[in-house]
């Protein structure tokens, strides 16, 4: 068994696989793993009644960080227009970037443990996003 197949099916919240991920949500991942954040997933909550259809969260390790990390995924998604709202930049402990579809949320490591938005939209399909090739 390959080493993704045994990722796969270890147990943990079920999974969806990439294949269908609207392209910003990819680029948007790619930025993030550009600037090197951590613990990046990616939410469907199109069966969970949410407000949008997927969350992209991810985390840096201090504020600078945060910050270039929400820096890389406005601009590689600057094609595809301007995010609807950006809130806590100036905080940098969580980011929000609103693109309608979907939202980013980048996280200082402490802040995304005390609001754990995994466990909060538990319901939620995590979406498998293979690695760049």
């Amino acid at each position: 068994m390959a080493k993704t197949e045994r990722r796969r099916t270890a147990a943990g919240p079920p999974r969806a696989e990439s294949r269908g991920l609207p392209k910003p949500i990819e680029l948007a991942v790619r930025a993030a793993e550009d600037k090197k954040a951590e613990d990046i997933a990616v939410l469907d909550l199109r069966k969970a009644s949410g407000f949008t259809d997927h969350f992209v969260i991810c985390s840096g390790t201090n504020a600078r960080q945060v910050r270039a990390i929400a820096d890389g995924i406005v601009e590689a998604l600057a094609a595809h227009g301007k995010p609807a709202h950006i809130e806590g930049y100036d905080r940098s402990g969580w980011i929000l970037i609103d693109y309608f579809d979907f939202i980013v949320h980048v996280f200082a490591r402490e802040t995304r443990l005390f609001y754990g938005l995994e466990r909060l939209w538990g319901n939620a399909e995590r979406v498998d996003v293979p690695p760049a090739t």
